[in-house]
């Protein structure tokens, strides 16, 4: 090899070594580490409310001698959010041990869980998905997942609940205008020792006759009686905080 050759093999090798490292370092770069994401996810869990009835609801749920929370209002009040906000908050500072998600699965034309493919959770996922969604905003979705599997965030429909008794957990029961009366009393009554419950519908928007809605008959119910722990919020559509235009789809509607 000549001299000139060796110059140029070592030119090239050292290209080659730079181009490595400059890949190993853009590799670096590029690279999250997964706890790093879970903690750029699992931001500070803060209850603001955007007007008084939501400040009354969000009083409501930060009180622990508050065991029933309901929450009354259309879309877009933050009924929901809020409620979930509260069971995470709870959860993150170990005050409760998991979170219970249910909701009538009332479908399209009587649609029933066994239509739909897949295990419990899949089967339920059309009807928890707004639950999961907000959870989105403060969890890494594999982090989500990894909770679900160790039963942390337990999903449930409302008919598989008769019989249990939950402890020490959040019950986030969210579309109550689509239970029965009967679900309704089945529901409040598996509350157990350190735990609490969050009701949360709009009679506006159910699939049921008024003689045969539980969210109905409950709010009927506590206007003539007064129950200790137990607390109504009725939020309007001044109280709505989502896209301007809902209100006025509400309007046309009413």
């Amino acid at each position: 090899m000549f001299i000139g050759d060796l110059h140029l093999s070592r030119a090239r090798g050292s290209k080659a070594q730079q181009r490595r490292n400059n890949h190993h370092v853009t590799s670096q770069e590029n690279t999250i580490d997964f706890h790093q994401a879970t903690k750029i996810k699992s931001r500070p869990i803060e209850l603001r409310p955007r007007s008084q009835a939501q400040e009354r609801l969000v009083l409501d749920l930060l009180d622990s001698t508050a065991s029933i929370v309901i929450a009354l209002g259309p879309a877009g009040t933050g009924k929901s959010y809020l409620a979930m906000l509260a069971a995470m908050r709870d959860l993150r500072a170990g005050r409760v041990e998991r979170v219970i998600l249910t909701r009538p699965a009332v479908g399209v034309e009587d649609e029933r869980h066994g239509f739909l493919p897949g295990d419990l959770v899949r089967k339920m996922e059309p009807w928890t998905r707004p639950l999961l969604d907000i959870m989105k905003e403060f969890y890494h979705p594999r982090e989500i997942a990894r909770m679900i599997d160790d039963e942390v965030i337990e999903i449930s429909p409302l008919a598989f609940m008769r019989g249990r008794t939950f402890k020490n957990a959040w019950i986030v029961a969210d579309e109550m205008q689509n239970a029965t009366p009967n679900q309704m009393k089945m529901l409040l009554t598996r509350i157990g020792s350190g735990s609490r419950i969050a009701v949360t519908g709009d009679v506006e928007q159910t699939d049921r006759t008024q003689s045969n809605n539980g969210l109905l008959d409950l709010a009927d119910r506590l206007s003539a009686a007064r129950v200790n722990g137990l607390r109504l919020c009725r939020l309007g559509s001044r109280d709505i905080q989502r896209h301007p235009i809902i209100d006025q789809v509400l309007a046309i509607y009413a």
